[in-house]
């Protein structure tokens, strides 16, 4: 006795704990240290029987008086009986539940045979930058799986029928009996006669080969609503993989991507470009045609205007995907240095340079710079 734990510290509870809070710690603590889920761990099984002893006595409102009072001596020889399978556990049936249903069988033998909902298929569409920002109706072709048209899904060639799997009787799953340290607990598992189906198919139909589905290709039309962007995602309900056991399809969920544009960059709902001027247009000013989504735009590029000007154009950029309201339009003026200027031009420049009170920079001339205007010459 002097080697055991308190029962109050074993489940990790004060000496006030309410029933329900008592409950509460073992089943956390039963789920945690089962065997099922550490096999061949000695100290949890140790763990696991320890706890199972604390919940007994302190889960009895007699025992747990008598323990409150004389500690473990008053509950001596009360709290054994490990080895009764779930009687011996003192009415643990339904928290026995909950840990079998935590291994994904047990106790709810319906579960395989009740309706599913069929899975979900993704889909990518790719789109132009202007389909995007206007909207666009698309046709997609993908492939999914649906019911058996020879069949109806039932896998049974037309004119039979399935029989109830006299082994498990329809239920999918079997039980099994097994020996524990704790005494006899009961396993269930995927029934082998049906697979889990809980029927026998006497004779496949020759389309599916019983599996009540087939694959097809199906087209639809899709509406894309103008704004939307990359990422963006379209549900369609119900365009999924079909369902199970008479569960209702899956649904298509469309995701948006768009191509990138040769002149425009979208952030949000705004787009940007820039547009390259020439260096006399930003000196003297000059009228521009700038693209946009939609028409051209007419602009006036003020006399001194900088390179990397910023110009605004409100309500030019994406509309807005909820119906209101559009984004603005930012374009950059990139002022284009001549590389390649003749004599006139340059002499024109210099004049200007000393006009404008600027040293010009004159190269000096190579070996046959200087041939050249000997002959010349």
């Amino acid at each position: 006795m002097l080697n055991k734990r308190d029962y109050y510290e074993v489940l990790g509870i004060n000496k006030d704990a309410t029933e329900q809070e008592i409950k509460k710690a073992f089943r956390q603590l039963a789920k945690k240290y089962h065997p099922d889920l550490n096999p061949d761990n000695k100290e949890a099984e140790q763990k696991f029987k320890e706890i199972n002893e604390a919940y007994e006595v302190l889960s009895d409102a007699d025992k747990r008086a008598r323990y409150d009072r004389f500690g473990h001596d008053g509950v001596n020889g009360q709290s054994g009986g490990f080895g009764q399978g779930f009687e011996g556990f003192g009415g643990f049936g339904d928290i026995f539940e909950d840990i079998f249903d935590m291994f994904g069988g047990g106790f709810s033998s319906n579960r395989k045979n009740s309706p599913r909902k069929g899975p979900d298929i993704k889909y990518r569409l790719d789109i132009e930058f202007e389909e995007a920002a206007f909207g666009v109706e698309k046709e997609i072709e993908f492939a999914r799986t649906e019911n058996c048209s020879k069949c109806s899904g039932t896998g049974a060639e037309p004119g039979t029928s399935k029989t109830k799997c006299p082994k498990c009787n329809g239920t999918g799953e079997v039980k099994y009996a097994q020996a524990t340290p704790f005494g006899q607990i009961v396993r269930v598992g995927t029934c082998d006669r049906c697979n889990g189906i809980g029927e026998i198919i006497d004779k496949p139909c020759t389309k599916c080969s019983g599996t009540g589905k087939e694959r097809k290709a199906r087209k639809i039309s899709i509406k894309i609503p103008a704004g939307v962007d990359t990422g963006s995602v379209i549900p369609l309900r119900g365009e999924g993989e079909a369902g199970e056991k008479g569960g209702s399809p899956g649904d298509l969920y469309i995701y948006i991507n768009i191509k990138p544009h040769k002149i425009f960059k979208r952030e949000g709902n705004d787009i940007y470009c820039e547009i390259p001027i020439s260096f006399v247009q930003a000196t003297l000013g000059s009228e521009i045609e700038i693209p946009s989504l939609d028409e051209k735009i007419s602009h006036i590029i003020p006399e001194g205007t900088q390179t990397d000007t910023v110009f605004k154009f409100k309500n030019k950029g994406i509309p807005n995907v909820r119906g209101y309201g559009r984004g603005d339009q930012y374009v950059k003026v990139v002022v284009q240095v001549p590389t390649k200027l003749n004599d006139k031009q340059k002499e024109l420049l210099k004049q200007f340079a000393v006009e404008s009170g600027e040293k010009v920079f004159e190269p000096k001339k190579g070996f046959f710079d200087k041939v050249k205007d000997a002959f010349s010459g």
